[in-house]
């Protein structure tokens, strides 16, 4: 998923469109706003961050709803594609 920040930064206006409506999807199976799924995504960065050296523009966050096992309850689930570019030998084990 994308920043905020690309989906205003690109002209293509059916680019623009697309971003908008995953962001306003996610946004309505999550109940999280845009904002908070971007401050999950800048945690998410700062964290593996601190292991590996990521490509942080191409993470990808997609939320989809999975069945809890045994029950009929469908919860929201969070998928991250985080690009690695390099393993880091710094970090606390």
């Amino acid at each position: 998923m994308a920043g905020l920040k690309d989906i205003l930064a690109k002209r293509n206006s059916g680019c623009i469109a697309k971003r908008r409506l995953g962001l306003i999807l996610i946004t309505d199976r999550t109940g999280c706003t845009p904002e908070i799924l971007e401050m999950i995504r800048e945690d998410m960065i700062k964290a593996v961050s601190k292991y590996m050296e990521i490509d942080a523009k191409g993470l990808e966050m997609k939320v989809f709803r999975a069945d809890e096992t045994g029950t009929e309850v469908r919860l929201p689930v969070l998928c991250a594609s985080v690009p690695i570019r390099a393993l880091l030998s710094k970090g606390t084990y």
